[in-house]
């Protein structure tokens, strides 16, 4: 089983972190690819980021399933999932976002869940996401450690900051099991969960574990019709004229 991992933002440091993270959750027939998008923003914590980053996330998929060996399912390692359903109508593959795979990990754990995420304006983004996957009884909170996603790596305080974040996410919400709001953090989620005496829980991981699961044999070819089949075929223009699906 191949599983691509896509980063939309164009950071490769962020990519490698996650590659690393998923090949470690992955089974020993599982092959993970990892591939940062050719285009966009740097890092993605706003609607307009989000909506920058879909273009090249779309296109590394087409890329994908252009290759020799296509891969058999896909996870958008960026916790707002952008361009989740758009993904899903071109992939003829299974698709997961993070934040999607994480959170539903958590529910199938058992009891509330807390989400400790990078900057306060993308928590609007992640409730919505929580009542999207049906998700919202069960999320007891959501919490901004105020650490810009490119400087998780560089802040030598990342770590101690985002572990006290997750210590009083648990305490002050009553929940059983932490989510980290960004594939960014991905690396020290277990740390973190030695330290808290809590599960916390990474999406990168959780939809490495899920796809492998929802990958059956024979493949996964997709809906022949309805709101996830292949969209119609027509002309696009400007910018993004070679984007039109053939």
């Amino acid at each position: 089983m191949r599983i691509c991992i896509i980063n939309p933002n164009t950071t490769s440091a962020m990519t490698d972190l996650m590659a690393e993270v998923a090949r470690s959750a992955a089974g020993p027939d599982t092959d993970i690819v990892a591939v940062t998008s050719s285009m966009g923003p740097a890092s993605i914590e706003s609607h307009y980021d989000e909506a920058m980053s879909v273009p090249g996330l779309l296109a590394a998929i087409v890329a994908d399933r252009a290759s020799e060996h296509p891969s058999d399912a896909y996870l958008i390692a960026c916790f707002g999932d952008p361009g989740l359903d758009a993904a899903r109508e071109i992939a003829g593959a299974p698709v997961l976002g993070i934040a999607q795979a994480a959170m539903h990990l958590a529910a199938l754990s058992g009891g509330g869940f807390s989400v400790v995420t990078t900057l306060g304006r993308t928590i609007g983004r992640a409730e919505e996401l929580t009542h999207r996957y049906g998700v919202a009884g069960l999320c007891r909170g959501l919490h901004a450690c105020e650490i810009p996603v490119l400087e998780l790596e560089s802040n030598p305080d990342t770590e101690v900051i985002l572990t006290d974040a997750c210590a009083r996410a648990l305490t002050g919400d009553g929940s059983e099991s932490v989510v980290l709001g960004c594939g960014g953090m991905a690396d020290l989620a277990a740390r973190i969960s030695d330290k808290i005496g809590a599960p916390v829980i990474d999406g990168v991981a959780a939809g490495v574990r899920l796809l492998q699961a929802l990958v059956p044999v024979g493949g996964f070819p997709g809906p022949a019709s309805g709101e996830f089949s292949r969209p119609p075929a027509k002309e696009y223009t400007g910018l993004l004229s070679g984007f039109a699906l053939r």
